[in-house]
This record gives structure tokens, sequence and C-alpha cells, in this order.
């Protein structure tokens, strides 16, 4: 069993996921010479899924905010390289990754507002 694809806890299980598909479209991105963009997804891409498993060991409510905002501008940045990757002509189409890390984004988010929420409700 595999702690981060099989851990029972949704963002975990999507982020580590997504971060497989980023590691075999980043080999295809190295196969045709694509290093540079390969390298930059690579490195945000997989590190939304690192830190959201780091959020889940936060030593507090706002370590685990603050962890889960790195995991959401990482999401933000692996964005942006998926968008030139698909607005360029000599890059493989990352569509698909494109419709799997928008849900990323929105349930990432959705988490730190209600984590936030948590902390202003209480007495």
């Amino acid at each position: 069993m595999n702690q981060f694809k099989d851990s029972g806890n949704g963002i975990v299980n999507r982020s580590f996921k997504f971060s497989l598909k980023i590691i075999d479209y980043c080999t295809v991105l190295e196969n045709n010479k694509k290093q540079n963009m390969a390298y930059q997804l690579f490195r945000s891409g997989t590190s939304i899924g690192a830190n959201v498993a780091e959020a889940q060991h936060a030593e507090s409510m706002p370590d685990f905010i603050h962890k889960m905002k790195i995991a959401s501008k990482e999401a933000s940045e692996t964005a942006y390289w998926l968008s030139l990757c698909k607005e360029s002509a000599h890059y493989p189409d990352p569509e698909t990754l494109i419709y799997e890390l928008e849900p990323i984004i929105k349930i990432v988010n959705k988490i730190i507002i209600t984590s936030k929420r948590k902390i202003a409700d209480k007495p």
C-alpha cells in the first residue's frame, strides 16, 4: 500500500497521482529536448503533492495553512508552465494535465479558506 496514493485523503491521493503524471509528461519533454521546461514543470508540478503531504503533519493550524498556501502557489506556477506548453507549437499537448490541475487548485484553495475560518471561529 502506498501511503500517498491510498491514504484515504482525497487531496493527498489526487496530488500524488497528478505528480506521477507530471513526471511522465516531463519525461516526454526531456525526450523532445525540452529540458528547461521539463525542469521547471517537474519542480512545480511535483511540489504541489509534496507540500500537501507535508501539511498533513503540520505542527499547528497556521503551519497547515502555510504549507497548503505553498501548494497553491506551486499549483498556480504549474498552471502557467502548462499553459505555455499548450500555446507553443512545439510542445506535446498538456490538456489532460490542465484539466486535472483545475480541481486540485480549487480543493487546495477551499481547504485554505475553511482552515482560516476554523481559526477565526475559535473563541
